[in-house]
């Protein structure tokens, strides 16, 4: 439970021809080497402020060396990383271990890298739509409630970018599209940019704005579905690539923190309980 080392100083990126913003992070030509094992090779990436960009391949594919590149806690091997002046980040890791014996309230894990006052923290667990479990013991929560506190824990950094490594691990369905639509949410609302790791193609290729598919170099990127259609990407997933063609969710009903699903306007009164004597909210 490390915090996030400060960013390495680089060159930073400079607005294009046409008096854009300049991206908040560029890739160019990224390498990366475990002694003789070439992890990536060649990555090209940017990611800009109100951007949705998801990197999506398979197991072992150096999807996650990319985002600990763009961190600056992998050094490449060759290739630049450029990041915006003054660029703030707010991670979310694939995932973090709790010791279970440890007196840890979610309180206390979300001021453990920083200050922030109550009022603060009531306001960040809201928006992430976890407004009761402040109190509670880190152990005692479901896993959707626990990614969206570690979805906080990101957002009290106030990022410009915002880097999610599989982000809905251990949520059920239902709590990984209502995930999906809380990022589309905070992307929209707050004006960050977003660099989402994800197997849950089927999912998150309608909720992106850019897919970039890697295998150890980028097989293909662009729009969904545009790379749903590509040559490399029908290759890379077989007989799988049409299911997990861009999915469209019909939003005609509402899920709580723990992915239970409810009626629209409902989350914060649903209660759930795990069978442990704990009512959760």
């Amino acid at each position: 439970m490390d915090a996030i080392p400060p960013l390495p100083l680089s060159q930073p990126p400079v607005a294009d021809a046409v008096g854009l913003p300049p991206p908040l992070v560029t890739v160019r030509g990224l390498g990366v080497r475990y002694g003789a094992r070439t992890v990536l090779r060649g990555v090209d990436l940017t990611v800009g402020a109100g951007e949705i960009v998801t990197l999506i391949g398979p197991n072992g594919a150096g999807k996650t060396t990319l985002v600990k590149a763009v961190l600056g806690l992998v050094q490449p091997s060759e290739g630049v990383v450029e990041r915006a002046p003054g660029l703030t980040v707010g991670y979310m890791p694939q995932r973090l271990s709790v010791d279970p014996t440890l007196p840890l309230t979610v309180k206390r894990f979300l001021t453990l890298w920083g200050k922030a006052t109550d009022a603060e923290l009531a306001a960040v667990l809201e928006e992430v739509g976890a407004p009761a479990v402040l109190r509670q013991p880190v152990q005692s929560l479901s896993g959707g409630e626990m990614q969206r506190v570690l979805l906080a824990r990101a957002l009290l950094r106030r990022p410009k970018l915002l880097v999610l490594d599989e982000p809905v691990q251990a949520v059920d369905v239902h709590g990984q599209i209502a995930l999906f639509e809380l990022i589309a949410r905070i992307r929209r609302e707050r004006g960050c940019g977003v660099l989402l790791v994800s197997h849950d193609l089927h999912l998150v290729m309608a909720r992106t704005d850019t897919v970039v598919c890697i295998n150890g170099h980028v097989c293909c990127h662009g729009k969904p579905e545009d790379v749903g259609r590509h040559p490399e990407y029908v290759a890379l997933f077989g007989r799988h690539a049409e299911a997990l063609a861009v999915y469209h969710h019909a939003h005609d009903h509402a899920h709580a923190a723990d992915g239970c699903v409810v009626a629209p306007g409902e989350e914060h009164r649903h209660h759930h309980d795990h069978g442990d004597g704990v009512r959760h909210g």
